[in-house]
This record gives C-alpha cells, structure tokens and sequence, in this order.
C-alpha cells in the first residue's frame, strides 16, 4: 500500500480511537482499496466492523439503499449518490462515522460526462453528510490509489471540523449554563434585599401576636359593660 495512504489512514484512526468511534467505508471504483488500507493496521477489529464495495448501479441501490431515481438524474459520479453511498453504509454498519467513494479510475469514462480522474467522496456521522470531489491526472492503479489517498485527507478534515463545531457547542451551552445559574444567584441575592428592606419598612409584620391575650382582654371589656 502507498506510504502516503497509510500515514493518512493512521492519523484518522488515531483521530477516532481517541473517542471510541468506529468507521465504516463504501467504494465504487476503488474496490475495497480504502478497507484495505484501514485492514492493514493492527486491532482494526476493534473500530472496523464492514465494508462495501459497490461496483454496479444495482449493487448501490440494493446494498446502500441508494435510489434508482437519483442514480439515474445525478449519475453515479456525483456528490448525492457520493452521500447516499456514506448514509446508507452508516446506518447498516452503525458506526460513527463512513467514508464513500465513487469516480472514474479509467483509462475511459464509458460515455459519462466526467472526465477520467474524476471522484468524490462522501462523509457521514449521525449529525451531518457531505461529499467533496477532486479531479486527479494518472492512469488507472495511480487514480485508484490516489482516490483513497483524497478520501482519507477529507475524512480527516471534515472529522476535525466536526470534532472543533462540537467543542465549541458544548462550551456555549456550559456558558449559557453557567450565566443561567449567575442569573438564579443574583435575583435571588436582590430579592432577598427587597425583602429585608420591606421588613424595615413595617415593623409591625415581626411583632408577635397573641390571639388567646387578646381574646381575653376582649371578654374583659365586655363583662365590665355588662350588668347583672
């Protein structure tokens, strides 16, 4: 395998052994290529579980879930299939994250209108879905190695991303949290305030009351008024 490919593979897989995650993958023209270069480093087994390799349009539709509509609007070589290739792995192989591909490895294109060279790259998790493409100039083993070699640098990427939106997430919400509770403690602090102040202000609401004393000065009252 390229040296290039397996330092790009290595770096993701730190990236996702970090946090427990697990990948899964689902190729076109690459043909298992990306598996392979994941495969080949040690204990894959504990983040790897499966992959695809989804040559023919029939293969995306009934192994992915891929739509025959969308395959014949957009092409197979295109971001949406690129997408739905990645969802469609994700959800089969619940994994964190997936990585598609899907190109023209040449020598010909077959009529499309895409040039040879051509590829894009889907990336899924649970919370967002993009593709991206690039155009590569080689002959058909250097495109195939260098599609893998575009996929692992945009997983790598798109995660970083991810994982940078999600940190800043959870420190707004902490901060909004943290204001929250400020807010409590100060209006707490400035009701009590108003309360002593209203104390102050009728000193009458402390004095204690005796309800029997005086019920009996009132049956005092009015046994002296009273003659017998």
């Amino acid at each position: 395998m390229d040296e290039d490919v397996q330092a790009a593979a290595a770096r993701l897989v730190r990236r996702l052994k970090e946090g427990g995650h697990t990948i899964t993958v689902a190729e076109s023209c690459t043909g298992g290529l990306l598996a392979s270069a994941f495969t080949d480093i040690a204990g894959a087994s504990h983040w790897f579980n499966q992959s695809w390799v989804t040559y023919s349009n029939q293969a995306k539709t009934t192994e992915l879930g891929v739509s025959p509509e969308l395959l014949e609007k957009e092409g197979a070589v295109s971001a949406y299939v690129a997408i739905e290739m990645a969802k469609g792995a994700l959800e089969r192989a619940n994994a964190s994250i997936a990585i598609s591909i899907t190109g023209i490895a040449g020598p010909s294109n077959d009529g499309s209108s895409k040039k040879v060279g051509m590829v894009y790259v889907g990336i899924a998790s649970s919370r967002w879905a993009n593709a991206e493409s690039t155009q590569i100039g080689g002959n058909r083993a250097e495109n195939k190695i260098a599609f893998v070699h575009f996929a692992l640098l945009t997983a790598i990427r798109r995660w970083d991303i991810a994982m940078d939106e999600e940190e800043e997430s959870r420190r707004q919400k902490e901060e909004a949290l943290k204001n929250e509770a400020l807010a409590r403690a100060q209006f707490e602090i400035e009701r009590t305030k108003r309360d002593a102040a209203a104390r102050e202000q009728t000193p009458w609401k402390d004095d204690e009351w005796d309800g029997q004393k005086e019920s009996k000065n009132q049956e005092d009252a009015i046994d002296s008024d009273i003659e017998w």
